[in-house]
């Protein structure tokens, strides 16, 4: 029994806007930037659900491209989220002023 495709466009529009609603609310940067990384992971849903449908291997290949650049943007955005708060000693969005010393 095969699972039909409009349960996966469901799924990923749902995580789509609970992305979309956790990052324009919320105001710590962490959890804004699991946010943003629960909507890159709508849409690869949606590539596998399509590259399953059409019986093609590219959309799982430019997931996997995704995923690769997903870890380098986590790697890179905890990196500055640490150098931030070592050297603000808050997260939060709204009192970051950078371009202030």
């Amino acid at each position: 029994m095969s699972v039909p495709i409009a349960a996966y466009l469901l799924l990923a529009a749902a995580l789509f806007v609970i992305g979309t609603v956790g990052a324009l609310t919320r105001r710590n940067g962490i959890t804004i930037f699991l946010s943003i990384e629960l909507m890159l992971n709508s849409a690869n849903l949606l590539l596998i659900a399509y590259a399953r449908q059409w019986g093609d291997k590219t959309g799982e290949l430019i997931v996997l491209f995704v995923m690769a650049v997903a870890a380098a943007e986590a790697a890179v955005g905890l990196a500055l989220f640490i150098a931030i708060y070592r050297h603000r000693h808050t997260i939060d969005i709204n009192r970051l002023n950078l371009m202030r010393w």
